[in-house]
């Protein structure tokens, strides 16, 4: 059914807590900010609605409550990079350790451990973002690929069923682009871009084994995240009627909110592990075919800058040849 190991996975997340208890304070505590800065938002829109009739002020609350919403929503998406950088790459980080059976820092020690490790690989947040982009721009690509083959098949209703497959497999292979990173990570290169290039290449000859396990944890895990929206529906109801006025979607909106805490503090970490275990024994033994690498360079604009930073990265530091690392 599936190729990894759900109590490794739970083990590894229990052996990186520092990291998961730094996920649940970082994401539970971006929840809690859009909720207190919508209801502030919504406090200064009803004080402000006091001037005018019932009506006024009904509209007054309702926009508050958005632009607090919306001006919290701006400050996360300019913290997206530092969070990628120390949060989910360190957590990657001491994941790929403990795959390989190395030994692991206890404590607060494992996370400033992780953050060393991830400035080795990646000299600033920025570059682990662009290649972050990058790599999501090529997976991309690759389930664009498995859609058209499926449309060109004599199947009855195979064009609606492929636009069904990829706006599944959009969601599915939301977790491969960290499995890249941690093979980045892993090869022990100086040269990020080349290892994100390499690890693309072995992802895309072996994308069938990684798009049947990447399906099954976006079942698991977004079943999970609904499980728990629905449990989150009647506090988030609680916090809405304790705010001035009335806002018929917030509860509804910060019980979504809540569920995408949970998933990103605990679900995600564990499809992240599912995958990397997966992933890594897979490709042992494998190395990246050029047909594929050239079929990547054909069809994905964003695999040929990648390629292009690989070997420029290369050149500038003396290595020379075709840009490609090889695992340690």
């Amino acid at each position: 059914m599936w190729d990894f190991s759900v109590g490794n996975a739970l083990a590894m997340m229990a052996r990186t807590m520092p990291f998961i208890v730094l996920r649940m304070a970082v994401y539970f505590g971006i929840a809690v900010g859009y909720v207190l800065v919508t209801g502030t938002g919504a406090g200064i829109g009803y004080g402000v609605g006091g001037f005018g009739d019932e009506g006024f002020q009904a509209n007054a609350t309702l926009w508050g409550g958005a632009m607090g919403f919306g001006m919290f929503g701006i400050a996360m998406y300019w913290a997206r990079e530092y969070i990628l950088y120390i949060v989910k790459a360190g957590h990657i980080a001491v994941l790929v350790e403990l795959i390989d059976g190395k030994p692991m820092p206890d404590g607060k020690s494992q996370i400033s451990h992780a953050t060393a490790v991830v400035k080795q690989r990646f000299a600033e947040a920025s570059v682990l973002f662009a290649i972050d982009q990058l790599v999501k721009g090529v997976i991309g690509a690759i389930t664009g690929l498995v859609r058209g083959i499926l449309t060109i098949l004599p199947i009855p209703g195979a064009r609606q069923i492929s636009g069904i497959l990829h706006a599944f497999l959009r969601v599915a292979v939301g977790f491969i682009d960290e499995v890249i990173l941690a093979y980045a990570i892993r090869t022990g290169s100086t040269n990020a871009w080349g290892s994100a290039r390499e690890a693309l290449v072995l992802y895309g000859q072996n994308y069938k084994v990684m798009l049947k396990n990447a399906a099954w944890l976006a079942i698991i895990v977004y079943f999970m995240s609904f499980l728990v929206f629905l449990v989150m529906l009647a506090p988030a109801a609680l916090v809405v009627y304790l705010m001035p006025g009335a806002w018929a979607a917030g509860g509804f909106v910060f019980a979504l909110l809540f569920a995408w805490s949970v998933k990103a503090a605990l679900l995600e970490p564990f499809a992240i592990a599912c995958l990397m275990q997966v992933f890594f024994k897979t490709i042992e033994n494998q190395q990246p075919d050029p047909e594929w690498d050239a079929r990547l360079e054909q069809m994905s604009a964003k695999f040929r800058k990648l390629k292009a930073r690989a070997m420029g990265a290369s050149a500038g530091s003396g290595v020379h040849g075709n840009g490609d690392v090889r695992p340690a």
